[in-house]
């Protein structure tokens, strides 16, 4: 399998974690789908990463998608649960996750491709409120808890800590660790898998 992807972006890095705690093989190309001579909608019409290509020649897109299908390959590490309301509670904290990142994108995409006088301060406003009320959803229903589903890891903290993992590259201005303990003690252990170091979010 062949994964096209960025090493800037939270949705590829929950498929590289994915793959690298299921142990699966691949090779990693890398992609900026904002070059101009960039190739991805050969592979994914809506030119996004992540894209798995398949041995066959399928492509595959959307993280979501990807990481179900993976977690069936092997029964490594499984991180999704086979069916019931364990799965769909894990399901609904990587919708949590990617949806804090959803907003916060809209937020940078706003910050750089548009001129100071075209940006909308209130709709940046709106998009930080969701960022703001996501985290403190994650935080509240992890509680106590080792992790946020069960108790091993599952597909919600790769999830989360990916989430947490990227705004820390990409708005470190918002102190979540302060406010949110909890998310830091998950974040911190997580950090210390092999699957987490070797994906860390950085510049190509």
């Amino acid at each position: 399998m062949k994964l096209i992807g960025s090493t800037t972006s939270h949705y590829v890095r929950k498929v590289r974690v994915v793959m690298a705690e299921k142990k699966l093989d691949y090779t990693f190309i890398q992609e900026n789908v904002w070059a101009a001579d960039t190739t991805i909608q050969q592979s994914n019409p809506l030119g996004k990463v992540p894209c798995l290509l398949m041995e066959d020649g399928g492509a595959m897109f959307d993280s979501r998608v990807i990481v179900e299908y993976l977690d069936t390959l092997t029964p490594v590490g499984k991180l999704i649960p086979a069916n019931g309301r364990e799965r769909a509670e894990v399901k609904c904290w990587e919708a949590l996750a990617d949806g804090v990142i959803d907003a916060a994108i809209l937020v940078r995409l706003e910050k750089t491709l548009r001129a100071g006088d075209m940006q909308s301060q209130d709709w940046m406003d709106r998009q930080m409120g969701k960022v703001s009320a996501g985290l403190k959803a994650m935080s509240s229903g992890l509680g106590d808890a080792p992790f946020c589903s069960g108790n091993h890891l599952t597909l919600a903290d790769v999830s989360v800590a990916c989430a947490l993992g990227w705004l820390t590259f990409r708005f470190p201005e918002i102190e979540w660790r302060g406010e949110y303990p909890n998310l830091a003690k998950l974040f911190d252990k997580l950090s210390e898998r092999a699957s987490f170091k070797d994906t860390l979010p950085q510049q190509s």
